[in-house]
């Protein structure tokens, strides 16, 4: 049996819901109709979605519940809410629950504290995935804590991985740099650089690896004195002691590696090692799993689509097949003609894209369907993106890129 899984826990809208419906649909018809013939026999493929946060309110919403319905029509699909988030928004899944009693579960594990946690269920899915043994979870953070409820569900996440006995690393980028600040002291909010500190000891005392890293371009943008020990190693006098501001390329060197990343809003995807290779291919090999980035938010009102150009040609550089998707509203990013004064410091996100394309490593597409939706046209001279539709995207998903011996695929939602 192989076993996919979506994380998502930030809104989730009709237009997102929509193409990962259309997506499954094609993997099922298309890719495996196998799974449609079944008859009762165990699926081979099971996709479960990890549904927290602001992404509950959408198995409640009349659009949105619609499209759940037709997910969960199809085979081998499940659902597992956080039940603390369900209880702490009043939200409801009993009408899908009703439809669909076996693949919605609302209910989860015990944690060593005696009440449910689910991460804990998160952690024992991330356990599934084949990975080097002992093994490891990731978790990266794009935004910051207090304002981002996110934050939270990060020190969760990896408390319930250490309960799994995991060794547990935090890759914070962005505005997830902030996790590790010296000094927090909310009044009505979890201490998280406490928390972090706490789970580093737990971690020592119980004889696993606790590694946290930022990123440090982001970490300096935002203010973080670091200087040179000598040694090579930079230290930062503003952040908890576990924390350690570190270039980059250092964080994408754990992405080489074959433990699961989890993170806000990602997925997983496993390939099954008798499966030919798909369509997207690149020329060398190599067994880091590959990484999908989806940007789904506008080009300039915030750093994340700038920053997840920058990771992507990270990954692309140090040899990891790095597929990026320009998709939701990631698509203003290619259209029209973007032009900058000559002396502004700013970036031009088309320039950015030109500069770096050209690499087997690192290929661009656009989502036509988003594109068709706000009525846009992708600017012609952007000729390193390419046009795909549904089934292009289901391949990038679902089918193993050639050259890549990896057993899972990173997807990341920026």
């Amino acid at each position: 049996m192989t076993s996919h899984f979506f994380l998502l826990s930030e809104p989730l809208n009709q237009e997102r819901l929509t193409w990962i419906e259309e997506t499954l649909k094609f993997f099922f018809v298309k890719m495996k109709p196998e799974n449609l013939l079944q008859h009762g026999r165990a699926p081979e493929e099971i996709f479960t979605f990890l549904i927290s946060g602001d992404a509950l309110y959408s198995l409640q919403d009349p659009e949105t519940l619609a499209i759940w319905e037709i997910i969960l029509s199809l085979p081998s699909i499940r659902i597992i809410c956080d039940r603390q988030e369900l209880d702490l928004r009043g939200i409801s899944v009993e009408r899908l629950k009703m439809k669909s009693p076996d693949q919605v579960l609302d209910h989860n594990s015990l944690s060593i504290n005696g009440q449910t946690s689910f991460w804990k269920d998160v952690a024992k899915i991330g356990r599934q995935h084949e990975q080097p043994v002992p093994s490891t979870i990731g978790y990266l953070q794009l935004h910051s804590p207090y304002m981002h409820r996110s934050s939270l569900y990060a020190l969760r996440c990896l408390n319930a991985a250490m309960e799994v006995q995991a060794s547990v690393e935090l890759y914070t980028y962005l505005d997830g740099v902030h996790l590790g600040h010296l000094g927090q002291n909310p009044s009505e909010f979890e201490n998280i650089g406490k928390g972090l500190e706490e789970l580093n000891e737990r971690c020592t005392k119980r004889g696993l690896s606790c590694q946290m890293l930022a990123c440090g371009r982001c970490a300096a943008a935002r203010g973080y004195s670091t200087w040179d020990d000598g040694q090579g190693v930079v230290i930062s006098t503003c952040t908890i002691k576990p924390f350690r501001i570190r270039n980059l390329n250092e964080i994408i060197d754990r992405f080489e590696r074959n433990h699961i990343i989890l993170g806000e809003n990602v997925a997983s995807v496993q390939f099954r090692k008798e499966t030919q290779a798909g369509s997207f291919s690149i020329q060398e090999k190599g067994k880091a799993p590959p990484v999908t980035i989806l940007i789904t938010g506008f080009p300039y009102g915030t750093e994340t689509a700038f920053g997840a150009l920058s990771f992507a040609v990270a990954c692309a550089y140090q040899g990891i097949l790095t597929r990026v998707v320009f998709i939701e509203d990631g698509v203003y990013a290619l259209t029209g003609a973007h032009r900058l004064d000559q002396e502004t410091q700013f970036f031009n996100l088309q320039e950015v894209i030109d500069a770096v394309a050209g690499s087997a490593s690192l290929q661009f597409y656009a989502f036509q369907p988003s594109l068709h939706r706000r009525g846009i046209m992708k600017n012609r001279k952007m000729t390193a993106v390419l046009d795909i539709g549904v089934p292009e995207l289901g391949r990038i998903l679902f089918s193993p890129p050639a050259g890549v011996q990896a057993g899972h695929q990173r997807i990341i939602f920026f």
